[in-house]
Parts: C-alpha cells; sequence; structure tokens
C-alpha cells in the first residue's frame, strides 16, 4: 500500500527515524481539546479486557471523561479479526499513534521494524522479536476490514487543558514519537535537566503524559523555566508491577477520582493519579496463547511479564526511591 508517511532509513528496531521528530515549541498552540476528567491510555497492546475495563472504569466517572489513546493500542492483536475488534473500540475515542500504528501504516516498508527506538540496554533478542512481531501484525492488519491509511493520518501529540493545567499528550517525548527522555531511568539523571528545562520552556507544557517505555513513572521537577510533571503510565493492558496482573491509565482531573488511586500528586487544583485497569487476566491471556504459543516471539518477550509482572515496583515508579530534588510526588 502506499504511506502518508515519508521513507527513511534506519536500523531496524533501534534507530529514531527522521520522521518520529518534533520540536518542543509544537507545543505552545491553543488546546485541541478542554475537558474536566481526561484519561489517558497508552500501550493496549491488543488487550480488548483491559480496552473493556477502561470503558468501565470511564462509566463510573461522575463527570463525562475524554480517552486518549496515546499509541500502541495494536500489538499482540495480530488476526484480522482481533485487529478489527480493537480497531472498532478505539475508534470510539481520540487517538495518536505510536510507533506500532505508525509502522503499520507504511505497508510494506520494514526499514525501521517495530519502529521502537530501542536504547542500548534492551538486548538484540528481545528487538529481534520485536520486529518479528511487528510483521505478523501488519500482515493480520492488511487481511482485515480496517483502512491502514487512517493511522498515518493519527496525530503524533495532542495538546489538552485541564483546569488550570496545559497537558501534552504524546506516544514517546517532547521531540520525539518514539523518544526515551520520559523513561523512569532518564527522569532520574541531573543531566536530563537541562533538557526537560529547555522543554518546559519551548512546550509552555505544564505536565506531560507519555507511555512507550513501558514502564510508568510520575516525576515533578521546578525547573528554571517552570514547574513541570511527567506522567507516564508504561501499559494499559500489561501487568505494569512485580507480582501484579493490572495495566495503568493515568487519570488527570478537575475532582477526585471514584477509583482508587495507586500514586499520584494534586496540582494547582487537578488530580494526577495512575489508576490500575484490573482487567479479565483470563480472557487476555486465553486469547494472547492462542496466536502466541509457546516459543513465538511474542510469548518469549512477554508471557512471563503478562503472567507476573516486569521486576519493577509502585515506589520506583512513583519516585519514593529517588532522589528528593528529582522526584517528588507532591507538587
Amino acid at each position: 500500500m502506499t504511506s502518508a508517511l515519508a521513507p527513511r532509513q534506519s536500523a531496524a528496531g533501534r534507530m529514531c527515524p527522521v520522521d518520529y521528530r518534533y520540536s518542543p515549541s509544537v507545543f505552545a498552540r491553543e488546546p485541541d481539546l478542554t475537558v474536566d476528567v481526561l484519561y489517558v491510555v497508552g500501550g493496549l497492546y491488543g488487550n480488548l479486557a483491559a480496552l473493556e475495563e477502561v470503558e468501565r472504569l470511564a462509566a463510573a466517572e461522575h463527570d463525562q471523561v475524554a480517552v486518549v489513546f496515546n499509541g500502541d493500542f495494536h500489538w499482540f492483536d495480530a488476526d484480522p479479526d482481533w485487529f478489527a475488534a480493537i480497531d472498532d473500540g478505539v475508534a470510539r475515542h481520540r487517538a495518536l499513534r505510536g510507533n506500532v500504528e505508525t509502522e503499520i501504516a507504511r505497508g510494506d516498508d520494514i526499514g525501521a521494524g517495530c519502529g521502537c527506538a530501542y536504547p542500548e540496554s534492551v538486548d538484540d533478542g528481545f528487538v529481534q522479536r520485536s520486529n518479528d512481531i511487528l510483521t505478523g501484525l501488519r500482515q493480520a492488519a492488511q487481511a482485515s476490514s480496517v483502512p491502514l491509511d487512517c493511522y498515518a493520518r493519527l496525530p503524533m501529540q495532542l495538546v489538552a487543558e485541564v483546569g488550570p493545567l496545559r497537558v501534552g499528550l504524546v506516544h514517546g517525548d517532547a521531540a520525539a514519537l518514539a523518544g526515551w527522555g520520559f523513561a523512569h531511568d532518564r527522569l532520574d539523571t541531573p543531566d536530563q535537566l537541562g533538557w526537560l528545562s529547555e522543554v518546559r520552556r519551548q512546550s509552555d507544557i505544564d505536565v506531560f503524559a507519555s507511555t512507550h517505555t513501558c514502564l510508568a513513572a510520575f516525576r515533578h521537577f521546578s525547573l528554571p523555566s517552570g514547574a513541570m510533571t511527567v506522567i507516564n503510565n508504561g501499559a494499559a493492558g500489561m501487568a505494569n508491577f512485580a507480582g501484579t496482573q493490572y495495566g495503568l491509565l493515568s487519570r488527570i482531573a478537575t475532582r477526585a477520582s471514584p477509583h482508587p488511586a495507586l500514586y499520584g500528586t494534586i496540582r494547582d487544583g487537578v488530580h494526577l493519579d495512575a489508576i490500575a485497569i484490573r482487567y479479565d487476566q483470563a480472557a487476555f491471556l486465553d486469547r494472547f496463547l492462542a496466536r502466541w504459543p509457546h516459543g513465538s516471539p511474542a510469548h518469549l518477550s512477554y508471557h512471563r511479564r503478562i503472567v507476573s509482572g516486569p521486576d519493577y515496583t509502585i515506589d520506583r515508579a512513583s519516585g519514593r526511591l529517588g532522589e528528593p530534588s528529582l522526584a517528588r510526588t507532591s507538587a
């Protein structure tokens, strides 16, 4: 198929494609949406059970909820009917494209692999398996009834206004669709503060809500250019912490949540919370195993995380183990 996205060259799965990049100044604009309750749902990864639970959580709110799927809502759903079901569910809400949707829209151009732009700390086997998963997903997408060029037209970022706060919705970070600048370990690096301050100055954003890195993070920074909070929900469709089996969404709202928050804060009267997505694990796992049996790329890379969570804790995500000057849970 012909894609609206420009071709480029990169090392499959490692390099960030040129057409993924943007300036933080793109956020210095009028808001795309003004809401009282915002759910940011990144990394659904084809989990239909998690999608159903997100909608149940939203229906229990006292106010109307704007749900934004900020990329990688497809991943494990490498079956035409499963893929179409995810597309139908996401189409009821707003969405950004992640690297997965962007690479699906490229058709048979596989130069960037999965488009994940993995750092060197990720082993080559995992990178190759991700490229293989994307290949299977692309084949299923092309066999589905979904018009795939629609993904090329999805935005890479949105600006929301929630109460007095300006919120930047991204898949990766403030400068690239697959950027890792909002990963928990980078946010805790003192060298990152200069970049964050420049991002705050150029973007005029108070809160960035991201995903992509697949591990949750919540940090508040008092920067020379102003205060800025980063809330990264990790994954909506997979376990996020050791010994757990639930996903996460980022809730940003002018009133308190009817659902218990795992961690969060109140900033300028706006509640910033990480909310558990306690989906039907058995239903998701059955569907996953039917498509990705033992020995398959997705099983090798993700099955252990799906059933028992990553080697990662809520304290690490919330910054409670970080340096107080760099990682705070109060603003």
